[in-house]
């Protein structure tokens, strides 16, 4: 079989039936070459689907501009458009610029993908042998020695690696019979872990294990499929374990440990969070079972932090969001305020019984709290402070100072859309104001 007609086999098995269009990043090499003049050559004999290329300049090197002018002369043969996008790499401390280079560039590839693109990478078998190397060697676990999946969700469509069962020696060698493409002088530079393992080391492996990226491969594939069942495992605890948006505590308890971890894992990841190293991650969970009944504990990594309140598990922001600076706002029907950044924003909206407008004296005041606050939340009430009206419902204690109270003068009339003062609203029939709170964040 013709590498162009195994392409069209991959692609049929790994491109999402729902795709809308092709994107091979092309980065001046001979791979990536290649790839690209194997998917042009199918034409429209692929679902018809369009194709384009992208180009990231990471700015790193002289030869960048050869790069550039080698895709732009490839495409310019095919006649396939591409795109470049020019990407300024961050030197972090303690962050290579290897994986600062990768990060930044996946990072304009995400936000270049249209909805439902997929972006083609040619990453062959030799790479995921390497991968699933170099994770090993850090110490990696299951998910990280999976390597590379074939697809994956990416930004608003996918990112398909269909070269990875394809052995470097056929790629190169389809590559061979079109016109060559720039070197990088990176890829000879032997300060990079994955420059010397395929230089100063493969070599060795080879020799001595021909068959050596097929077996490689091969345990990748074997331990993805052991992850897919870790989190299947994971997600049946998760769906078991959930209390709104939080975990159970006295269900995790429950778990033995190692369920325990996989779980929060997968239930960090699905909110968005990356988690915590495992050893970190199971100190992070000792620490949330051991704290005592009246604290609060917090365990903050990166821009996350796990918290504890009444026997449930949250993940929230580092730094919770509160409100800053006191606003004025007017009582009028679809007058609205906005908050700041996660904190959404309030409107009044009409409601009979609602807060009276006769009695207000000109423009409001929204704050957070001081303390000390008080409000009777009903006609038959008592007045109560604010913050014995949260312990009541039960908000979130890193989320009180989120909290928008809203003063007429030095009143307390209204804390959001979760308590008004009985003796400032109309009569039940008569028409008022309501306080809606649009795009609240969780704080029960």
């Amino acid at each position: 079989m013709s590498f162009p007609a195994a392409l069209h086999a991959v692609l049929g098995a790994s491109v999402p039936a729902e795709a809308s269009g092709l994107v091979v990043a092309v980065s001046g090499g001979p791979d990536s070459a290649a790839l690209l003049r194997a998917t042009a050559s199918l034409g429209e004999s692929f679902r018809a689907l369009p194709l384009r290329a992208v180009h990231i300049d990471h700015g790193l090197q002289a030869a960048a501009a050869d790069f550039r002018a080698a895709c732009e002369t490839l495409c310019e043969q095919l006649g396939i458009p591409l795109r470049i996008i020019a990407v300024e790499v961050p030197r972090e401390a303690g962050l290579s610029i290897e994986a600062a280079a990768r990060a930044a560039r996946y990072a304009a590839l995400t936000l270049d993908l249209q909805p439902r693109e997929c972006l083609l990478t040619a990453h062959h078998r030799e790479d995921q042998a390497e991968t699933l190397l170099l994770q090993a060697l850090r110490g990696a676990g299951v998910k990280g020695m999976a390597a590379m999946p074939v697809c994956r969700a990416l930004g608003l469509g996918w990112h398909v690696r269909p070269l990875l069962e394809v052995a470097h020696s056929d790629l190169k060698r389809f590559g061979e019979l079109e016109s060559p493409a720039a070197v990088d002088p990176m890829n000879q530079d032997l300060r990079f872990d994955r420059v010397y393992l395929r230089t100063a080391v493969w070599p060795l492996i080879e020799k001595r294990w021909p068959g050596a990226a097929s077996a490689l491969t091969r345990a990748a594939r074997h331990m993805a499929e052991a992850q897919q069942l870790l989190e299947l495992t994971a997600a049946a605890d998760v769906g078991r374990l959930r209390d709104g948006d939080a975990l159970s505590i006295p269900g995790l308890r429950a778990l033995a440990p190692m369920k325990r971890v996989n779980a929060v894992r997968l239930w960090l990841r699905q909110a968005g969070a990356e988690a915590p190293p495992s050893a970190r991650l199971a100190e992070a969970l000792r620490q949330v079972f051991d704290a005592e009944a009246d604290h609060q504990p917090a365990i903050i990594w990166g821009g996350y932090a796990l918290r504890r309140y009444r026997q449930r598990l949250f993940v929230t922001p580092a730094e919770p969001p509160r409100l800053l600076d006191a606003l004025v706002w007017s009582a009028a029907e679809g007058a609205a305020i906005e908050l700041g950044p996660g904190l959404g924003s309030l409107t009044w909206i009409a409601q009979r019984g609602g807060i009276g407008t006769e009695r207000l004296p000109g423009p409001l005041m929204v704050r957070r709290r001081d303390g000390g606050e008080t409000l009777r939340p009903a006609p038959s009430a008592k007045t109560q402070t604010v913050q014995h009206l949260c312990q009541a419902l039960g908000v979130l204690p890193w989320m009180r100072d989120a909290l928008p109270l809203v003063f007429a003068g030095d009143e307390l009339i209204a804390v959001a859309d979760l308590w008004r003062d009985a003796r400032w609203c109309a009569p039940a029939d008569a028409p008022g104001l309501e306080v809606a709170w649009n795009n609240a964040p969780l704080v029960t």
